[in-house]
C-alpha cells in the first residue's frame, strides 16, 4: 500500500512552522475550530492508496490517513483534515479520532460494507464510521456516507420491509441486528455539517454520551419502508444543537433517548422532516431525565406521528417547549407505531418490572396541524401528566387515506392497539391542562367520524382551563 507523501516526521516539522490559522466556527455549542484545507496539515486518502472505485476496500488507506492526522493532533493539539476526492470508497468500520475532520468532497461517497466481517466483533461497535472518546472531531465536505441499507433487505414489502438480521449467525440477539451508519460515543466538541447520510441499514446518526455537539446543514435519507432506520438518535448527551437539517426516513427522525444518563440542553430548529414513524420522539428508552429541550421552527410532512413522547422506563420529562411547528400526519400501516396523531404524549410502564415515569411543564406554542387523528394525551396512574399548555394552536382534522380508523396506539408495551372512537383531544390521567386560543376544525364530509372535540373521564382529568377554545366544521 502506498504511504502519504507527508510522513509523520514531515508533519511534526510542519507543525513547528505553521501559524495557527483557523476557520471560524458557526456553532454555538461546539467552539472548536478546524485548520483550513489549503494548509499543509491536510491529508488525502488518495495519497495513501485509496482506489475510490467502490469495488475494492479502501479501509486500510483511509484508516492510515486518520491515524496520521490523529498523531499530528496529539503532538501540538492542532486539528488535521482527511480529504476524500471524488469517487466511491468502500470500507469496513472506520475509527475517527481526536482532532480529525473527515472532509468528504462533493461527488465523494463513503460506502459501508454489507458483510458481518466488515464490522467489529461486538454489536455495539457496528458502525460504518465511529468515534470513541474523541474530542475536536467532525465530518463535512458536501459528500455522502451511504450504508447501502437496501442490500440488507431480505424481502421488499410496501407495508414494511423484512430485513437481514445477523442474529442468525449468533453475532447478536433480536431482529435489529444490523450496523448503524455513523456514531460518536463519549465524545466532546463534535461538529457535523454540510454532508449527506443515506440508506442506513439501521440507525443513521447516533450521538452517545457526548458533550457539545453541533449538527447543522445536513440531509438524511432512509428508505421509507425500512424499519429502524432512525434519523438522529441523541442518547444520554448534553448541550446538543441540531439546525437546518432535512430528514426523510422510515423510522423516528429526531429521537432523544436516556439509557445510562439524562439529556439536558437539546435544541432542534429549522428542520424539515418526513417519516413513516414519529418526527420527534422521546424514548421509548427513558430510564433517566429529559430536561430543558427546545424544538422550534420545524416542518413535519405526511408523517405517521408528529410530536411523540413514549415514556416507559421511569424517567422524568420536564421543561420542554415545542414552538412554531407545522405538522401534517396521515395513517400508514398499523405495523408501524403511530395512528396519525399530531401530538402524542404518553407515560405507562413498559412491563411489570418498569415504572411509569412522569411528564410535566410542556408547552406547545404556535402549532398548526392537519391530521387524520386527534391529539392523544395519556398519563397513567403512576405517571400523571402535569402542567401542559397549548397556546395558539390550529388543528384541522380530515381523512384522505383508506386505512382503518378507530384505534389508539399505546405501543410499546402498555395496552397495545385499543379500539377507541376518534376525538380532537383524547385525554386520561392529567392534572393541569391549559388551552388558550385553540381552533379545531373538522372536515364536513366525515362528520360521522368527528363528533367529539374533547374525550376524557372527569375522574382522571383535573384542573383544565379552556380560554378561547373553538371547534367547528369547515367546507373544503
Amino acid at each position: 500500500m502506498m504511504r502519504s507523501k507527508f510522513t509523520l516526521f514531515h508533519i511534526q516539522s510542519l507543525l513547528l512552522l505553521l501559524p495557527l490559522t483557523l476557520l471560524p466556527s458557526h456553532s454555538a455549542t461546539s467552539p472548536f475550530l478546524f485548520l483550513s484545507s489549503d494548509l499543509p496539515l491536510s491529508l488525502s486518502v488518495a495519497d495513501y492508496g485509496a482506489t475510490a472505485t467502490g469495488r475494492h476496500y479502501d479501509t486500510a488507506a483511509i484508516q492510515s490517513a486518520i491515524d496520521d492526522c490523529a498523531s499530528a493532533f496529539s503532538l501540538q493539539h492542532r486539528p488535521c483534515q482527511v480529504n476524500f476526492p471524488p469517487g466511491k470508497y468502500l470500507t469496513a468500520t472506520l475509527h475517527l479520532k481526536s482532532g480529525v475532520l473527515l472532509n468528504i468532497s462533493r461527488n465523494a461517497t463513503i460506502l459501508g460494507g454489507t458483510k458481518l466481517e466488515d464490522y467489529p466483533e461486538k454489536q455495539e461497535k457496528w458502525y460504518v464510521v465511529v468515534a470513541e472518546n474523541a474530542e475536536e472531531v467532525g465530518i463535512t465536505g458536501g459528500g455522502e456516507i451511504n450504508g447501502q441499507g437496501l442490500e440488507f433487505v431480505k424481502r421488499f414489502d410496501e407495508r414494511k420491509n423484512v430485513m437481514v438480521s445477523w442474529n442468525e449467525t449468533g453475532a447478536c440477539l433480536g431482529d435489529e441486528c444490523r450496523p448503524r451508519l455513523v456514531g460518536f460515543i463519549g465524545c466532546k466538541n463534535v461538529r457535523i455539517w454540510d454532508v449527506s447520510f443515506n440508506q442506513p441499514a439501521y440507525w443513521c446518526l447516533h450521538i452517545v454520551r457526548c458533550r457539545n455537539t453541533s449538527i447543522h446543514d445536513i440531509s438524511i435519507y432512509g428508505d421509507f419502508n425500512t424499519p429502524n432506520n432512525d434519523g438522529i438518535d441523541i442518547e444520554d448527551s448534553n448541550n446538543t444543537l441540531i439546525t437546518r437539517c432535512t430528514i426523510d426516513t422510515g423510522d423516528d427522525a429526531i429521537c432523544p433517548k436516556t439509557y445510562t444518563g439524562p439529556i439536558y440542553n437539546l435544541t432542534a430548529t429549522s428542520c424539515w422532516i418526513k417519516t413513516k414513524s414519529s418526527a420527534i420522539k422521546f424514548g421509548s428508552a427513558s430510564w433517566y431525565a429529559f430536561k430543558g429541550l427546545l424544538f422550534d421552527n420545524i416542518t413535519i410532512v405526511e408523517s405517521h406521528r408528529g410530536l411523540g413522547l413514549q415514556i416507559r422506563d421511569g424517567g422524568n420529562v420536564s421543561d420542554i417547549t415545542f414552538s412554531n411547528i407545522n405538522i401534517s400526519t396521515r395513517y400508514y400501516d398499523p405495523s408501524w407505531w403511530g395512528r396519525a396523531e399530531p401530538i402524542y404524549i404518553t407515560t405507562c410502564p413498559r412491563d411489570n418490572n418498569s415504572t411509569a415515569g412522569s411528564i410535566s411543564n410542556l408547552q406547545f406554542i404556535n402549532i398548526t396541524a392537519t391530521s387524520e387523528n386527534g391529539v392523544f394525551l395519556s398519563g397513567s396512574k403512576g405517571g400523571v401528566l402535569r402542567n401542559l399548555k397549548f397556546l395558539n394552536v390550529n388543528l384541522t382534522y380530515k381523512r384522505w387515506t383508506n386505512y382503518v380508523d378507530g384505534l389508539v396506539d399505546y405501543r410499546p408495551g402498555c395496552q397495545g392497539l385499543v379500539n377507541h372512537s376518534t376525538a380532537g383531544f383524547m385525554m386520561e390521567h392529567i392534572d393541569g391542562l391549559e388551552v388558550e386560543n385553540v381552533n379545531m376544525r373538522w372536515a364536513e364530509e366525515k362528520t360521522q367520524l368527528w363528533n367529539n372535540p374533547l374525550d376524557f373521564r372527569p375522574s382522571t382529568v383535573n384542573n383544565i382551563s379552556l380560554l378561547n377554545f373553538h371547534s367547528g366544521l369547515y367546507k373544503q
